[in-house]
C-alpha cells in the first residue's frame, strides 16, 4: 500500500491560491508588502493615488531622492505631474516583481492595476487617453477605470484595442453587467480585426465593504433596525449573485473582491474563478487566523438576510437588482460619489507630498 502522502501549505492564502480556482492579489504596490503577498500565492497587485500616498508616507526617505531628481529631470512638471510620475515608477517596479507569474499564466494573471487619474471619471476621450499610455508603461499592466457612465464607453474602447482592464469604482450589479457587457463588445471589435484575446484577463472589481459601508451610514440617518451582522453580508450577497450570473451567461471576465472590512469578504468568496485583493494588513489576519479554507461561493447567503436587506435599504436593492440603475445613474449612486471623493482628494494630497519636497515649510 502506497503512503499518503501529505501535503502542506505556508498559509491559509496560500492553501487558497493552490487548491481552488481563486486568485490572490495584493492591494497594495508596496515592495515589501507585495513579497509577502507572493510568497503567499499572490499573482497580481494594484496602484492608485491613495496607496501610492500610503507608500510615500512609508517610505519618504527612498523616495525623496528620486522626486528630488524628476525635478531636475522635468523643470517645467507640476506638482501633480510630478506625483503621477511617482505613481507611474511605483506601479513598474511592482510590476517587475510580477513578470513570472504573468508568463506562468500566459497573462491572464501577474498583472499591476494601475488606476487612471480618477479626476477624468466623466470624459471618456481622456480616460481612454489615460489608460493607453498607462497600459505601454511595461508589458503586464491592467489598468484600472471607474465603472462611471463615461467609464463604460472608456472600458470597450480600450478593450477593443487590446488593452486589459479592471473596472473600479463598481458596487453593484448592474455596474458589473454594463462592465461586462462592453468587455465582450471590445473583445468582439478586437477579435473582428483578428488579434488574439486569450491573454488579456480583464476584471470588475466590486468593492464589497465600501457597499456595506454606505448602507451602515444609512442605518444610522434614518434610524433603521435590523439583525445584528445584517449589513455584513450586503458585498457579499451582490457579489455571489452577480457571479452566478456571470457562470450562467459566460462573460469572459472574472470579479474581484477588495475593500476588506471582514473576514467573510475573502472567505465566503474561496471556491470562485475570481480574484481576492486584500491589503497586507488582511492577508496577515486571514493567515493567523483558523478560517476553514474551503468552497463557499455556491453557499447561498441566507433568505431571510437578504430580504432584510431588500426590505430596509433602497440603495441595496438598487444594488442587488440588475435593472436597479442605468448607467446615467451610476455617477450619483452614493458609495460611487464617496469612492470617487476620496480618491480624487488623494490626488491632492498626492501633489502635497510632492510640495513637501519641492517647497519644503521654512524653519
Amino acid at each position: 500500500m502506497v503512503a499518503r502522502r501529505e501535503v502542506t501549505y505556508k498559509s491559509a492564502l496560500h492553501e487558497m491560491t493552490q487548491t481552488t480556482p481563486t486568485c490572490l492579489w495584493n492591494d497594495s504596490a508596496d515592495i515589501d508588502e507585495l513579497k509577502y503577498a507572493i510568497e503567499n500565492g499572490a499573482v497580481g497587485a494594484t496602484c492608485n493615488p491613495v496607496i501610492a500616498v500610503t507608500i510615500l508616507k512609508k517610505h519618504i526617505g527612498d523616495w525623496r531622492p528620486r522626486i528630488e531628481a524628476l525635478l531636475d529631470e522635468l523643470p517645467g512638471a507640476t506638482e501633480d505631474q510630478i506625483g503621477w510620475k511617482v505613481v507611474e515608477e511605483m506601479s513598474v517596479m511592482a510590476a517587475k516583481l510580477l513578470e513570472p507569474a504573468f508568463a506562468q499564466h500566459g497573462g491572464r494573471n501577474g498583472r499591476l492595476s494601475i488606476q487612471t487619474d480618477p479626476r477624468l471619471y466623466r470624459d471618456t476621450e481622456a480616460i481612454v487617453e489615460n489608460a493607453m499610455a498607462f497600459s505601454r508603461l511595461a508589458p503586464n499592466m491592467i489598468v484600472k477605470i471607474p465603472a462611471t457612465c463615461a467609464g463604460i464607453a472608456a472600458i470597450e474602447e480600450v478593450t477593443s484595442r487590446g488593452v486589459t482592464i479592471n473596472a473600479t469604482v463598481c458596487f453593484t450589479l448592474p455596474q458589473c453587467i454594463a462592465v461586462a457587457e462592453a468587455v465582450e463588445r471590445g473583445l468582439q471589435r478586437c477579435e473582428a480585426e483578428g488579434k488574439e484575446t486569450a491573454s488579456m484577463g480583464p476584471v470588475c472589481t466590486i468593492m464589497v465593504g465600501r457597499l456595506d459601508d454606505w448602507l451602515k451610514v444609512e442605518l444610522d440617518k434614518h434610524d433603521i433596525t435590523v439583525d445584528p451582522g445584517i449589513l455584513e453580508w450586503a458585498g457579499v450577497a451582490v457579489f455571489k449573485k452577480t457571479y452566478g450570473i456571470f457562470r450562467q451567461r459566460g462573460y469572459r471576465l472574472r470579479l474581484l473582491s477588495a475593500a476588506f472590512r471582514n473576514h467573510m469578504h475573502w472567505s465566503e468568496l474561496i471556491g470562485a474563478d475570481a480574484v481576492i485583493s486584500p491589503p497586507s494588513a488582511w492577508q496577515r489576519r486571514f493567515n493567523a487566523g483558523d478560517i476553514q479554507v474551503r468552497s463557499r461561493i455556491d453557499d447561498a447567503v441566507e433568505p431571510e438576510t437578504v430580504d432584510q436587506l431588500l426590505a430596509h435599504f433602497p440603495d441595496f436593492r438598487r444594488a442587488y437588482s440588475e435593472d436597479g440603475l442605468t448607467i446615467e445613474e451610476f455617477d450619483t449612486f452614493a458609495p460611487t460619489v464617496r469612492t470617487l471623493r476620496q480618491f480624487i482628494a488623494a490626488c491632492t494630497d498626492l501633489a502635497g507630498l510632492v510640495r513637501d519636497v519641492t517647497l519644503p515649510e521654512p524653519t
